[in-house]
C-alpha cells in the first residue's frame, strides 16, 4: 500500500451532489471527501440508492458535482472540457460493472485490445499485452470466442482484463462480483487486486460481498448521501 504522504490520486473535497425532480431538489450526496492513492483497494459499501453510483460518477467526471471539487491526478474535472473528461475516462481509469459490458459484436480478444486501440496502442506490444492478460486471467485459447459463448464468470475475467489492459492508474468497479457465484467471485478478486497491486494502480469498488470487503486496505460506508470511513481491522 502507498504511504499516505504521496500525492493523492484522487482527491474530492466536501463534494456535494443535487438533481431537480420536477420542481423540487433532492441531494443524493452530501459533504463527501475522501483521497485514494496508488497501491490502495479501496472498497465502497451502502445500501441501494445511497448514492455510492453518484459518487463513482463524480469520480469518473461523468458527472460533475454541485458543490466541491473532485481531482484526478491533479486535474480539477470542473475546469475540464467534456472532451478532456472523456479522453481522461479513456486514458486514465479503468472501468468493471456488474453487467459485464462487453462489445458482443466483438471476439474476447478483440474486446481487451479495444482500450490499447482508443489510446493509439497497436502492434506487437498490444497484442502481446492481450495474450498476456487473457492468459492471466485463465481464457489463454478462448481469443477468438465470442462473449455469447461464455460463462457469466469467464465474461467477467475479459472485463477485468479489459479494464487492466491499458494498465489505468485508476480502476473503478461497480458490483463486479454480484451476478457471479462464490467460486467465481472469488477469482475475479484475486485478479482485481492481483492487478492492482502489479500495476500500482488504485481500484475503487462498490461492493455488497464481504469477502471482497476483507481485502480492501480501506473501506467506506454511504449512509444517506453521507460518506464515512470505516476502520479495518489490523
Amino acid at each position: 500500500m502507498t504511504s499516505p504522504a504521496s500525492a493523492p490520486l484522487v482527491e474530492l473535497h466536501d463534494v456535494s451532489k443535487t438533481y431537480a425532480e420536477g420542481e423540487a431538489l433532492r441531494e443524493v450526496l452530501t459533504g463527501a471527501s475522501l483521497s485514494l492513492h496508488r497501491g490502495e483497494f479501496v472498497v465502497l459499501l451502502g445500501r441501494s440508492g445511497s448514492g455510492k453510483s453518484t459518487l463513482l460518477n463524480l469520480i469518473s467526471g461523468i458527472d460533475l458535482p454541485t458543490r466541491g471539487t473532485v481531482t484526478v491526478e491533479g486535474r480539477e474535472l470542473s475546469r475540464l472540457s467534456e472532451r478532456e473528461r472523456t479522453l481522461l475516462r479513456r486514458e486514465r481509469i479503468g472501468f468493471v460493472f456488474q453487467a459485464f459490458n462487453l462489445l458482443p459484436t466483438l471476439t474476447v480478444e478483440e474486446n481487451v485490445r479495444l482500450p490499447l486501440e482508443l489510446t493509439g496502442r497497436t502492434g506487437t506490444a498490444a497484442d502481446e499485452r492481450v495474450r498476456e492478460l487473457l492468459g492471466q486471467v485463465g481464457l489463454g485459447g478462448r481469443e477468438r470466442s465470442f462473449p455469447d459463448r461464455l460463462s457469466g464468470g469467464e465474461q467477467q475475467r475479459v472485463a477485468v482484463a479489459r479494464a487492466l489492459a491499458h494498465a489505468p492508474p485508476l480502476l473503478l468497479a461497480d458490483e463486479p462480483t454480484g451476478n457471479l457465484d462464490e467460486q467465481t467471485g472469488r477469482q475475479v478478486l484475486d485478479l482485481l487486486v492481483g492487478g492492482i497491486r502489479r500495476d500500482n494502480a488504485c481500484a475503487f469498488v462498490v461492493t455488497h460481498d464481504p469477502d471482497l470487503a476483507a481485502l480492501a486496505d480501506r473501506i467506506f460506508v454511504m449512509e444517506a448521501g453521507r460518506l464515512h470511513e470505516r476502520r479495518v481491522k489490523p
